[in-house]
């Protein structure tokens, strides 16, 4: 497992160690243990210029997930999963609206790209939101027992 992170904001995030140890219990939980991939927290500014090239959306989002294990190439590097970029600019916002921690919105942020990249996909309707949302619970309950 090789896990990647980049922090291009200023703003404090975990420490690499305690987000590492995080990822790769979401990544087991998902049964892909074997998986690398990237994350890389920005600010608003860069995930709206994301959000706009490659979902054709105005302005920031939360999060942003780049899947490498899909295509016509997938076969090529399959550990490869792909990349999660999280907006701690806007994760802020919502752990306050929420009366929660950053680190606690950052864990749902990574459980949510991460379920992106293992293929689940809420906006293929509610069948498949149901199911993604049962998973989140379960990753959540999982990273809840965890020490930060």
């Amino acid at each position: 497992m090789r896990i990647h992170i980049l922090n291009r904001r200023r703003t404090r995030t975990p420490r690499a160690r305690s987000l590492r140890a995080r990822i790769a219990a979401i990544l087991a939980a998902v049964g892909r243990g074997d998986a690398e991939l990237s994350v890389v927290f920005a600010g608003d500014a860069e995930i709206a210029a994301l959000n706009r090239q490659w979902r054709g959306k105005e302005g920031p989002t939360d999060v942003l997930a780049f899947p490498q294990a899909e295509g016509e190439f997938a076969d090529v590097t399959p550990a490869l999963l792909g990349d999660v970029v999280i907006s701690v600019d806007t994760a802020a916002r919502q752990a306050k609206a929420a009366g929660h921690t950053l680190a606690r919105e950052l864990d749902i942020l990574l459980t949510h790209g991460i379920l992106h990249l293992a293929g689940y996909d809420h906006e293929q309707g509610p069948r498949e939101a149901r199911r993604m949302r049962a998973k989140e619970r379960r990753v959540a309950s999982l990273l809840a027992g965890m020490k930060d």
